[in-house]
């Protein structure tokens, strides 16, 4: 026992060296995220405190004039190839578009590249060919943290933290006050059994919330998004390790989180991507369908042999 744990030490330390032995992370970015306020004139300038507005910040180099540009969560990928080894590309030719409030989905196989494509929109990763523009913004101007910021992330995997449950809903967002943390929590269902724990909002989590159910671990995690209140969402496989009794109530929660947003979710069920604006089926990095549930449904292709399988083995 002793022998494993000392193992057990020296992996932990050998993995804590690898990453400070990592390069830095470059950051050519120069576009940054503002408080804003809109003017008599409609325009919009930069604000000095939190008004509820958000802006790019774009210092323009030829002329030395800024210019704003709100934040709405417009994303578009132009012709985008990629590959994590250049003598690889794992996506070809990626074109789409999310306008504000959009829900755009991707299916498929795994290794299909759904998840690469949310990488890139994160800037994980840099693009081999093409663009990624945000707000019309090409990406690899905004820099990295000021991107980051603007988009809010649910995954599959919850990470919770030695704390108050307050404090983890906080998390998403540090000057949240707790009024703030308990609507995010009653808008995305998480409330009901929070109000159940023993102290409530100041019931103390250890160990990754292991007192807690996936569900309920999952409902903080998509309150902690709520609360951080970004325009832009990516929810990657959020509901696939919980039962089918507790994902209706966070798939409810995550229909109030992406109420008004522009969202991009990767579901293992599909039933959780019917109401999408536009399904992307992917195949090998490529898109091989799109369209609206319907659309696809009436086509018989790919996507209604994944959709009617699944069916089939629920």
């Amino acid at each position: 026992m002793q022998v494993s744990m000392i193992a057990m030490g020296i992996a932990g330390a050998g993995r804590v060296f690898a990453l400070i032995d990592e390069e830095p992370e470059q950051d050519d970015g120069y576009v940054t995220l503002v408080n804003a306020k809109k003017d008599n004139d409609g325009s919009l300038s930069e604000a000095d405190h939190v008004t509820g507005l958000w802006a790019w910040k774009h210092p323009h180099q030829a002329d030395g004039s800024v210019t704003y540009t709100e934040l709405k969560g417009d994303i578009q990928l132009e012709h985008v190839d990629f590959g994590y080894v250049p003598e690889k590309m794992v996506l070809h030719d990626i074109s789409l578009y999310a306008k504000p409030g959009q829900k755009i989905a991707f299916v498929g196989a795994t290794g299909a590249g759904k998840t690469t494509i949310t990488n890139l929109i994160n800037r994980f990763y840099d693009i081999e060919d093409g663009k990624v523009r945000y707000d019309g913004i090409n990406i690899n101007k905004i820099k990295k943290p000021d991107l980051r910021r603007s988009l809010g992330i649910v995954l599959q995997d919850v990470n919770l933290f030695t704390g108050t449950v307050m404090g983890n809903i906080r998390y998403g967002r540090l000057n949240a006050t707790d009024e703030e943390c308990i609507a995010a929590a009653k808008l995305t269902n998480a409330d009901s059994f929070i109000t159940r724990l023993p102290d409530g909002y100041q019931t103390m989590l250890t160990g990754n919330g292991a007192n807690l159910s996936q569900g309920q671990r999952q409902l903080l995690s998509i309150a902690r998004a709520a609360v951080a209140n970004p325009p832009c969402m990516i929810l990657d496989e959020a509901t696939s390790s919980i039962d089918t009794r507790t994902e209706a109530l966070v798939q409810d929660g995550m229909d109030h989180l992406m109420d008004g947003r522009t969202v991009f979710v990767i579901a293992h069920r599909l039933s959780t991507v019917r109401n999408s604006k536009a399904i992307m089926v992917l195949d090998h990095g490529r898109i091989i369908e799109r369209g609206d549930h319907d659309a696809l449904i009436a086509q018989k292709g790919t996507y209604y042999q994944l959709y009617t399988g699944a069916f089939e083995l629920e």
